[in-house]
């Protein structure tokens, strides 16, 4: 049986950072997924994505990234990274931004899919970065994140400035990607209900992954996810109540639907 494709894979790897310890961590994540990435704050995710895109280098143990792909350079070339941070020089407009990156990506830059992909998240080209506010400047990232085709798409807080429909606009276009294009995406997230529309959901306290499952199997677990202080989905939660007022919900409901369809049938 051949193994199966990997975009990332980290075998004991450890990084001290400032009085914090990560890992050592074990992980792989296959290609074509999308994995969910929760904890509260300071729990390591962040760490663990600087050292996905190579911003940072591990104190022990190793990272393997888009193994089929030799040379470190072309391996940085095919991420694509959106952190909750990202700044522009705010003088620029979003066209003069994707010109500039043509310099650093070369031949994989496709201006023609950034100005497209500036036109659907509804960013003017022409007007200067100071004037848009902070959920657009986190849209203007990830089209500079997607514009040289990557293979590996990480999400540091993607939607975090958005609203509601500006996360759902957003997650719209990274599930698109992901089932159309096989782009694989590693998204940490403080929304529940994100976290529970990837393939898999890591769970990071203190340092260590300390759930890993299905989206199913870790938030059907709500009291363990609660005593890491992190919120469930709302139909998770839902769920519960009506357990606790004597209505027999069955497990592992963790959307609106299912809840839903739960319901109707035991009042059919």
């Amino acid at each position: 049986m051949m193994a199966e494709p990997l975009a990332a894979a980290l075998h004991g790897v450890a990084k001290h950072y400032h009085g914090f310890t990560l890992g050592p961590l074990n992980l792989e994540i296959p290609a074509g997924s999308i994995v969910g990435l929760i904890g509260e704050n300071g729990a390591g995710k962040t760490t663990l994505l600087k050292l996905l895109t190579g911003v940072n280098r591990p104190d022990a143990g190793t990272v393997e990234l888009l193994s089929a792909t030799p040379d470190g350079a072309a391996v940085r070339a095919k991420i694509g990274v959106v952190f909750e941070d990202a700044y522009f020089y705010e003088s620029l407009t979003p066209a003069q931004v994707g010109a500039s990156l043509r310099g650093i990506f070369g031949p994989a830059w496709d201006a023609g899919y950034f100005a497209a992909l500036l036109e659907q998240f509804h960013l003017p080209p022409k007007k200067s970065i100071k004037e848009l506010s902070r959920g657009m400047r986190m849209k203007l990232s990830l089209a500079t994140a997607l514009a040289h085709d990557p293979e590996l798409l990480i999400l540091d807080e993607a939607t975090a400035m958005l609203d509601p429909r500006g996360r759902e606009q957003v997650m719209q276009t990274i599930h698109y990607l992901n089932r159309n294009m096989g782009i694989t995406v590693v998204s940490i997230t403080h929304y529940m209900e994100e976290a529970a529309q990837a393939d898999r959901v890591l769970v990071m306290s203190k340092g260590h992954v300390v759930m890993e499952g299905t989206p199913k199997e870790v938030f059907s677990q709500t009291e363990k996810v609660r005593s890491l202080r992190l919120d469930v989905p709302q139909a998770a939660e839902l769920r519960d109540e009506l357990v606790k007022a004597g209505i027999p919900m069955p497990e592992g409901i963790i959307d609106t639907g299912a809840c839903a369809q739960a319901l109707y049938e035991l009042l059919k």
